[in-house]
């Protein structure tokens, strides 16, 4: 069933708190739930609900509001259900009109709305983010035309991979799903498992790589036992063997991957078999594990500061110049600005952007068709690296808390619209801060 929108009735109780009377209207979360159009968000994630009888849904304007607030605050979904409780102006976003003493929801909604939404719906909280910063003074519709274009890679919430442990680990899962099943098994291999890995730890560690690589195949034999012991005793049970058929083949995938394995997809985590390793050549982090995610800033810097106009995770590793095809056609829809220009770093070269943006796009080290007035413009290309580092360290981007490939999709997309809003949030308290001081060198100016 779709979602109630949210209405506001004017109406007073006598045993509740109006928002509006116990709060400062002129606070800027307050001015900000003004001015977004909640009415488009709902209309355009209401497509997503059925007409079919039922549970009403949750309105949309308390959960769109919610993960507002929450990444552009970087809370966890916990947090930020524990804030709204406490926080008469997190109420007041997102749609309430008296105050409230319970949640209205579970935390576990904002888990299933994000699945419901999913990365095209999500988009639209970064176009309505573009909008309002166009509609408070914060940024203008020319901004929009030249754009910084730059990759970096997501790393999602994952133990650095080793061999031990990965193989380790394996066995550990097959175990307690075969106890949770009902299977007795021949042994465990918990003690000697356990064994096995620390003392391959500490070989490695001293770098006695021969007595590492012995540890190492006893962990491979414990799990290769358990894997046709659980074999044996599924065999014939087609429930068991359905729910066995996934976790068997992880555990045969790590126990048989070998270090630059031609198979193209490896296992690098148990939980988040989607993780893929990417190499950036950073001295200090040669690996990361997550996906590579796109990330595109506006040129100029805007007087509310520089926004993120798109944001896109790339699973399969591909190569950046390859990337503008989907990325350019995809930031004109968002903001709804042809793109002049468009600055990348080398690593763009050769790249296969649309034929009508081909001579738009100039990469670091280019000669050709370079003016100087382009060649002062390109200048500001790493502009797009502080705008990357807000991402990751104030909106969630460090770390990918988000389950499976959907989730990788839709982070990226949620820190830019966290990191919009908070730059608009400070553009309000400007604004503020300047009536402020007229108010109190010229009080008449006000009101001329």
């Amino acid at each position: 069933m779709k979602p109630r929108d949210v209405v506001e009735t004017g109406q007073s109780d006598m045993f509740r708190s109006r928002l509006d009377q116990i709060i400062d209207m002129d606070h800027e979360k307050v001015v900000l739930a003004q001015q977004i159009d909640w009415q488009f968000l709902s209309d355009k994630c209401g497509g997503n609900y059925s007409d079919k009888p039922g549970h009403p849904a949750l309105p949309i304007r308390l959960m769109a509001g919610l993960h507002i607030l929450k990444y552009a605050d970087n809370l966890s979904d916990e947090e930020i259900c524990l804030r709204w409780v406490e926080n008469p102006y997190y109420q007041y976003f997102c749609g309430e009109e008296f105050f409230s003493h319970t949640l209205p929801l579970d935390r576990s909604s904002m888990t299933r709305w994000r699945q419901r939404m999913g990365e095209e719906s999500i988009q639209a909280l970064l176009m309505e983010s573009l909008s309002v910063a166009v509609k408070v003074g914060a940024a203008k519709p020319a901004d929009f035309t030249q754009a910084i274009v730059d990759t970096t890679v997501q790393e999602k919430n994952v133990a650095f991979p080793t061999d031990a442990k990965l193989i380790n680990r394996a066995r550990q899962k097959l175990v307690k799903q075969a106890k949770a099943a009902g299977l007795d098994l021949r042994q465990s291999y918990s003690r000697v498992g356990k064994r096995a890995l620390i003392a391959h730890q500490r070989y490695a560690h001293a770098k006695q790589f021969k007595r590492a690589r012995r540890q190492l195949r006893k962990l491979r034999t414990y799990l290769g036992r358990t894997i046709r012991d659980i074999s044996r005793k599924i065999k014939g049970n087609v429930v068991l063997e359905e729910a066995f058929l996934r976790p068997l083949w992880l555990a045969e995938r790590v126990m048989t991957q070998r270090p630059r394995d031609p198979i193209p997809k490896k296992v690098y985590s148990l939980h988040a078999p989607e993780v893929e390793c990417i190499g950036k050549g950073k001295a200090h982090k040669p690996y990361e594990f997550g996906v590579k995610a796109s990330v595109a800033t506006t040129l100029k810097r805007s007087k509310g500061g520089q926004f993120a106009i798109h944001a896109k995770a790339l699973p399969g590793k591909p190569y950046d110049g390859h990337t503008l095809e989907t990325v350019i056609p995809e930031i004109e829809a968002l903001t709804g600005a042809t793109l002049t220009r468009i600055l990348a770093d080398a690593g763009y070269k050769g790249h296969n952007a649309p034929e009508s943006h081909k001579f738009r796009v100039f990469t670091a080290g280019q000669k050709r068709r370079v003016t100087p007035a382009i060649k002062r413009q390109m200048r500001r290309r790493s502009a797009v690296e502080p705008v990357i580092g807000h991402l990751k360290n104030g909106h969630r981007m460090d770390r990918n808390y988000l389950a499976h490939e959907q989730g990788d999709a839709i982070n990226p997309i949620m820190a830019a619209v966290g990191y919009n809003f908070r730059l608009i949030l400070k553009w309000i308290r400007f604004l503020w801060l300047q009536i402020w001081i007229k108010w109190i060198i010229s009080p008449s100016a006000i009101f001329a």
